[in-house]
C-alpha cells in the first residue's frame, strides 16, 4: 500500500500519511467487507483513494491537457509523425548510468502524467496487476481499463519522444 501512495503522490510523508487514512478507512469500514473481492484488492483500492484524496488535496497546477499527447492521423487514418527506431534510451549505451538516467527520466515524465493515466500505469506495469485486478482497483471495466491503459502509455511515450528530440522545455502542455 505504501509503494502505491508513493508511486501516486510522489512524496513520502504525503504517502505514510495516505496509507495511514487508509488503515483507518479500512477499520472502520471492515464491518461492510462483503468478500465479493480479495481482501488485499479492497485494501489496495482504499490506499489509492486515499492518496487520490491528497493528491487532489494538494493539487497547485492547472490539470495537464492529456489529449495533446495522443497521436494524430490524417484523413487517410495513417498515423502523423511516426518515429522509427525508438529504443527507449535514445540509442545511448546500455550501462547501468544510463539506465539510471532513463529511470529517472521516465519518473520525472510519468509524474507530470494526469493522475488518471499515472494511476493505471502504476497498476499494470509497476505493481504488474493484471487487467481484471487493475480494473477491480479502478472500479472500472477491464475493456476500460485497457483503452486508458494505453492512451496512458502513448501520453508517455510522446513525453519522452520530446526529450529524444530535444524539445525547447519538454513540458505538458497545460489546459487552459
Amino acid at each position: 500500500m505504501l509503494g502505491v501512495a508513493r508511486r501516486i503522490l510522489r512524496c513520502e510523508d504525503d504517502a505514510r500519511d495516505a496509507v495511514q487514512e487508509a488503515f483507518l478507512a479500512a477499520f472502520r469500514t471492515l464491518a461492510r467487507f462483503e468478500g465479493a473481492s480479495a481482501l488485499g484488492t479492497w485494501l489496495h483500492r482504499i490506499a489509492v483513494n486515499a492518496a487520490l484524496k491528497r493528491l487532489r488535496a494538494r493539487r497547485r497546477r492547472p490539470e495537464a491537457n492529456f489529449d495533446e499527447l495522443l497521436p494524430r492521423f490524417d484523413a487517410t487514418g495513417h498515423r502523423l509523425g511516426v518515429r522509427t527506431g525508438w529504443t527507449g534510451a535514445d540509442g545511448a549505451s546500455d550501462t547501468p548510468e544510463s539506465r539510471r538516467e532513463w529511470r529517472a527520466r521516465v519518473a520525472e515524465r510519468l509524474a507530470e502524467l494526469p493522475e488518471a493515466a499515472r494511476e493505471i500505469i502504476v497498476l499494470r506495469d509497476v505493481l504488474g496487476l493484471d487487467t481484471a485486478a487493475t480494473a477491480q482497483a479502478l472500479g472500472i471495466t477491464e475493456g476500460a481499463a485497457k483503452v486508458r491503459l494505453h492512451r496512458a502509455r502513448m501520453a508517455l511515450r510522446a513525453l519522452l519522444e520530446l526529450d529524444r528530440a530535444g524539445a525547447s522545455d519538454g513540458r505538458l502542455p497545460r489546459s487552459a
